[in-house]
């Protein structure tokens, strides 16, 4: 798909309505925000059994938010939105359960309330239910793993109001897109969204941001649309969620699962997708070590796949952990390769919407998010 020389040659979207106003400056993409994304703070994660310091942090969206507004991009609040719409892309049980576990669990007494976090106690495994069909359990402690598939998952006494203004910020920035407002927007979204899955969250992830932006684009009316992940892991509930469908592809480029990494028992390149969605899911394992040759390639090899598909609109799954000095990630990106990345990503001329992933380095966080952006808003893009 040949790249938009100026911002009218760019697909345009019906309305959906109101959308966030401002006035995008030249070259910088506009950028939604929520300050109740910060509310998600549970002090520590539980890996292999031991609590440590969480990387998935409030600083995260403080870094990025200052990097951008010094960068010029202009910064628009978030509108609220009705949760029962969340439904459309999470299971009813899982937003109840999200919505209320805290609470329940202070009222319940339980011992870790103290730490501030919801932990997981017992999983529902295929061995355990022996073929039986699954319950949820009536006890909370139970109930936990029902819903969450990991235990560095964890929930605190802000985390609801966190996650539920991570979808607002989601679904403003696709409204000023299809309001025309801009032809890109980025959602700056934290807790991050793409490990979660219709019914279940994990991997720091809890509702999928990704996957509300690219279903809140098909019911604008978007007949096809792309989400693209280049965070470092691979976008397993965005995959899971759209996995039988064929009006959503999904791309992903991350480091192998199988080489020791989250999300370890997905993320394979035979997945392809199911039923209708068979051919609708690109799988993109890298060896640990990959630098830009190999990431850029991938990445290449992900917008060619998403033109292939026609794509009317485009959800890029921002995450930025594939950089060198990431804690979170062996791969070896330089600030560089995310601004030419960026530049392939808007190379599509797509409608877009960039929702935040990961990234866990604070130094170099900011900058590398500005990078990207700044790739996807070179001229001839914004």
């Amino acid at each position: 798909m040949p790249m938009a020389s100026d911002q009218s040659a760019k697909r345009t979207l019906p309305l959906m309505g109101a959308s966030c106003h401002a006035a995008p400056v030249a070259g910088r993409i506009p950028v939604v925000i929520d300050p109740r994304c910060r509310d998600h703070d549970p002090d520590a994660e539980i890996w292999l059994g031991v609590a440590t310091a969480a990387t998935e942090t409030p600083a995260r969206a403080v870094v990025i938010e200052s990097t951008l507004r010094e960068r010029g991009h202009p910064i628009m609040a978030a509108r609220d939105f009705d949760a029962t719409w969340l439904e459309s892309v999470h299971s009813a049980g899982l937003l109840a359960h999200l919505a209320t576990v805290w609470d329940h669990w202070v009222a319940g007494g339980y011992p870790d309330q103290g730490a501030r976090r919801v932990v997981p106690y017992l999983f529902g495994s295929p061995e355990l239910l022996h073929g039986l069909p699954a319950r949820t359990p009536t006890a909370l402690h139970a109930r936990i793993g029902v819903f969450c598939y990991d235990t560095m998952t964890l929930v605190g006494p802000g985390s609801w109001q966190a996650i539920l203004a991570a979808t607002h910020v989601t679904r403003s920035a696709v409204e000023s897109v299809v309001a025309g407002d801009a032809a890109t927007v980025y959602a700056l979204t934290r807790p991050p969204g793409h490990h979660a899955t219709e019914s279940a969250y994990g991997g720091s992830c809890y509702l999928n941001n990704a996957a509300i932006a690219a279903q809140a684009l098909r019911e604008a009316g978007v007949a096809r649309v792309a989400v693209i992940d280049i965070d470092a892991h691979h976008g397993n509930g965005t995959q899971a969620i759209f996995y039988e469908r064929d009006d959503v592809f999904t791309a992903s480029v991350h480091v192998d699962p199988g080489a020791g990494w989250f999300p370890h028992h997905v993320g394979f390149a035979e997945e392809t997708g199911r039923a209708a969605g068979l051919g609708a899911n690109l799988n993109l394992p890298l060896a640990p070590g990959s630098g830009d040759a190999e990431w850029l390639a991938a990445v290449a090899h992900a917008t060619e796949a998403a033109a292939a598909f026609g794509a009317d609109a485009l959800v890029v799954a921002l995450g930025v952990d594939a950089a060198a000095d990431d804690p979170e990630s062996p791969l070896q990106v330089t600030a560089q390769g995310y601004h030419r990345a960026g530049a392939a990503l808007g190379a599509l001329a797509l409608p877009t919407v960039i929702v935040q992933e990961g990234g866990y380095h604070l130094p170099t966080l900011g900058a590398l998010v500005a990078e990207t952006l700044d790739g996807l808003g070179s001229p001839g893009r914004s």
